[in-house]
């Protein structure tokens, strides 16, 4: 009985403290791309930490000041996490939103290049784009200039980079910028 008792408290004390681990950054690919992965080793490298989740939603953003959005669609990460297009676009939505609403700055990353750019790419963009402080784009990610309009529309700033590893620069400016580093 005091075992459990013991074992109960312990428990609440983690559940309690791990709001108090969470870090500065909320991460999430919208899309599903392993491109939220190497972002996130990025952001290692500048000692950020980091909640992230794959599906994230509303509920799991707490005292997080950034919500970092790596958009590119992947057929077969949605198909692992099973979900198609239109949910993957309403948890995009929903997030956004609620980040927004939080008062968070929220950075769309797109670091897929070219090869991550097309129909439904283009829409996971465009939905996260639609509440984008600033953006990070690599090279061959813009050739058609969809982000020069999105980033217009909200009177944000692109930053470029030659390639995922090339972001740590522009990341740290931005999450200066913000307060983060």
């Amino acid at each position: 009985m005091k075992l459990r008792k013991n074992a109960a408290v312990i428990v609440a004390v983690l559940c309690m403290s791990a709001a108090a681990w969470a870090g500065d950054v909320a991460l999430t690919p919208i899309g599903q791309s392993p491109d939220g992965m190497m972002v996130r080793v990025v952001l290692r490298s500048l000692k950020v930490a980091t909640d992230y989740e794959p599906l994230m939603k509303p509920e799991s953003l707490k005292d997080q000041k950034v919500l970092v959005a790596v958009v590119g669609a992947s057929s077969k990460g949605m198909g692992a996490a099973g979900i198609n297009q239109e949910d993957e676009l309403a948890r995009a939505k929903a997030l956004c939103e609620a980040a927004a609403g939080k008062g968070m700055k929220i950075l769309v990353m797109h670091v897929g290049g070219e090869g991550r750019r097309g129909g439904s790419s283009n829409a996971f963009i465009e939905a996260a784009s639609a509440y984008a402080d600033d953006f990070i784009v690599v090279d061959g990610g813009n050739t058609d200039g969809l982000f020069d309009r999105l980033a217009a529309a909200r009177k944000a700033e692109i930053l470029t980079a030659p390639n995922v590893k090339g972001t740590k620069e522009p990341l740290k400016t931005l999450l200066a910028k913000w307060g983060i580093l």
